[in-house]
């Protein structure tokens, strides 16, 4: 007895760790988490300052913001699946609830995604996968538009850090042609330019208007 007692708790373990590693999954591959993660560690390289805020603190604002932008979705999702009237006894019930929720995601997606990234993962399928699969795959499917956001997303991230670092390297070479110009090349430029910057960020409101940009391109 206490061996299957000790069994069943490893499948619910198990089952439990799978459920928590495939939500993550879901929270990053289908919300913004990724583009403002990006954003975040791409400020703190351009500000100088490798170790603050430290990971932990970036990746609690980027979770934070990404359940904000993602609430209407998630209640979309929870009332799809409550309201289907599933029991969940059965691999069936499960596989009806992926379906009934899968809609409102597909829709997210559809808003932030290009018609030339969907069309290019529909023509790699029809490439890389078999006749079977490959069969029923259309623009707005799960398997094209899950890449096809993440593509441009990031792309959307890298656009953005490049405005954030241009004034900064303005900054950077301000202070290194003026330290070289009074003959001083022997100080570091880092040791002046870093504290300009964090002047500069926080006079400009800088956190407060990239968070904001950041929330609001998803309207």
């Amino acid at each position: 007895m206490g061996s299957g007692f000790a069994s069943t708790n490893l499948v619910t373990a198990l089952i439990l760790t799978l459920a928590f590693a495939l939500l993550t999954l879901a929270v990053i591959s289908t919300t913004s988490f990724v583009k403002i993660s990006v954003v975040l560690f791409l400020l703190r390289t351009a500000l100088g300052i490798q170790q603050s805020p430290p990971n932990v603190v970036l990746y609690s604002i980027a979770l934070i913001l990404t359940l904000f932008i993602s609430a209407p979705m998630g209640k979309e999702v929870y009332q799809s699946v409550t309201d289907a009237g599933l029991k969940y006894e059965n691999i069936s019930d499960y596989v009806q609830a992926y379906e009934v929720a899968e809609a409102p995601v597909a829709q997210h997606l559809m808003r932030f995604t290009q018609p030339r990234e969907r069309a290019f993962f529909v023509n790699s399928a029809q490439r890389l996968w078999p006749e079977d699969m490959r069969a029923t795959l259309a623009p707005d499917s799960l398997p094209v538009l899950l890449p096809a956001y993440l593509t441009g997303e990031l792309k959307r991230a890298f656009e953005i850090g490049f405005l954030i670092y241009l004034p900064f390297i303005v900054i950077d070479l301000v202070v290194t042609t003026i330290l070289i110009a009074m003959g001083l090349s022997q100080v570091q430029p880092n040791t002046i330019s870093v504290p300009l910057k964090l002047l500069l960020f926080v006079l400009a409101g800088g956190w407060t208007r990239l968070l904001h940009g950041l929330v609001l391109s998803y309207a």
